[in-house]
């Protein structure tokens, strides 16, 4: 194992932590977040989507064959696994042994924000969904919904699945979006937006009030909240810099940041482990806290 990270903020690596079964391979992985056991639920690009493993790495078993054709984002709140469907433009709720809960937006139906493909910026923002990336739900018993690859903009649901409202726009300013990528939320209620092509973390009110922003960042992938009140950030790779796992406080101070493999989703479990989620790696790394 590797010692990595500084200050209060230290980790052992562990690469390629997960192991599935023999003959099976992960497909590409987006998404690792962990359930109140610590249970560890990897979202990959092939079926079956998600993949349970035992905190101490053992297979449990997976799920989600035919529910999800394109999976992005995976969050874990209150035992309930919150995804998107990029490509289906969709997004959907399941139990965590996999029933179907909440499904919002129509399969395979997109809306017209003009935009077909990379460098994702929309011409024009528009409704839910085309090709979101992250759903969480809030304190307030809502549910918001990041919708970046083909869309600027953050949209706002009613727990039973009604559209309250939808902010954001195209471009570089403050409440603006080049591609939203992620989102968590605080116990106050304010909301943080992975503006992944922007390169930075927008704050927001529930009601879509921009409060502030973090800077100084790869693009972010992922940012999940930890029990401790810190912040998990998935960087990409920028400015000749490596892919980064980083560790920031509730004022977006850093206190660790980590070199990693691409690394596109970043889950913590309950004594502050970070999993990394592998794309091009295809696996998932282990940072256990030691300090």
């Amino acid at each position: 194992m590797t010692q990595v990270g500084t200050g209060t903020h230290t980790y052992e690596l562990i690469r390629d932590f997960l192991k599935l079964p023999n003959g099976e391979r992960f497909g590409l992985v987006s998404r690792v977040a962990t359930d109140s056991r610590d249970r560890v639920y990897v979202f990959q690009r092939k079926n079956p989507p998600v993949v349970v493993f035992e905190k101490d790495g053992t297979y449990v078993g997976s799920w989600g064959t035919g529910e999800v054709t394109d999976p992005h984002g995976l969050k874990i709140v209150d035992d309930i696994v919150y995804t998107t469907d990029r490509s289906d433009s969709v997004a959907k709720s399941f139990t965590l042994d996999g029933k179907p809960l909440l499904e919002l937006g129509t399969r395979g139906v997109h809306s017209d924000t003009g935009c077909t493909g990379s460098p994702w910026l929309a011409p024009r923002a528009a409704g839910p969904f085309n090709h979101p990336t992250e759903m969480l739900p809030h304190p307030n018993g809502d549910i918001y919904v990041t919708d970046g690859y083909r869309n600027a903009r953050v949209h706002r649901f009613t727990r039973d699945g009604q559209l309250v409202t939808s902010w954001g726009a195209p471009g570089p300013a403050e409440g603006q979006f080049h591609l939203p990528h992620s989102i968590a939320s605080d116990p106050e209620g304010k909301l943080y937006v992975a503006d992944r092509a922007n390169r930075r973390i927008q704050i927001f009110s529930p009601e879509g009030d921009f409060l502030g922003q973090w800077t100084g960042m790869g693009g972010p992938n992922d940012i999940t909240r930890a029990k401790d009140g810190t912040y998990v950030i998935a960087e990409q790779e920028a400015d000749g810099n490596p892919a980064y796992v980083c560790v920031r406080d509730a004022d977006g101070n850093v206190l660790a940041r980590m070199e990693s493999r691409h690394v596109h989703g970043a889950g913590v479990d309950s004594r502050g482990d970070i999993y990394a989620g592998l794309t091009a790696d295809r696996s998932v790394d282990k940072f256990v806290r030691t300090g």
